[in-house]
């Protein structure tokens, strides 16, 4: 799929009912991410709009970034979740821009990270590429501040490999981009 273009399914339109929108915006909160599988699409913050375009419910998507090799399963996972749930051929497009940051990831989200063991992004992705600071990263399992970086590359590529000095667990940290 090439950014912009619509999926449509083969069924037909129909016309929407008053609670539709809040009914497919909690069935995209049970949609979630197979690489990180406690945060949903709304927790990542990458389904930037939601309404009804001629008889269909047309989603924009923006990918975690335009390489994510996930990006097809999620939108796979969310059309056959809406479908699912009643909303026949959802439209999805792919927005690239603007591009998705940690700035969107939801306060839900990124408790549901450090639960699962990965650090959440620190501060403001806006600020960090402005100031050229480097992140204060807690440990995930223990809390200590007394962490270091071990790779910039972490089990995906949206993540740092960190080591915390306190009880030296190693952890991803979902990196501020």
């Amino acid at each position: 799929m090439q950014p912009g273009e619509l999926i449509v399914g083969d069924r037909g339109a129909r016309a929407p009912r008053g609670d539709d929108l809040a009914r497919a915006w909690a069935v995209l909160a049970q949609v979630m991410d197979p690489e990180v599988p406690v945060v949903s699409v709304v927790d990542l913050g990458i389904v930037r709009e939601l309404d009804w375009r001629a008889g269909h419910l047309h989603l924009v998507v923006t990918p975690t970034y335009s390489g994510c090799p996930a990006t097809e399963v999620i939108e796979a996972d969310i059309r056959q979740a809406l479908e699912q749930a009643g909303f026949p051929a959802p439209e999805l497009e792919r927005q690239l821009t603007p591009a998705w940051t940690t700035d969107w990831l939801s306060e839900l989200g990124r408790e549901r990270l450090r639960i699962y063991g990965i650090a959440p992004p620190q501060g403001s992705a806006n600020k960090r590429s402005l100031l050229g600071e480097a992140p204060q990263v807690c440990c995930p399992q223990c809390g200590s501040a007394q962490t270091e970086l071990l790779s910039q590359f972490g089990s995906t590529a949206c993540k740092a490999l960190y080591r915390c000095r306190e009880c030296l667990e190693p952890f991803d940290y979902f990196k501020c981009i």
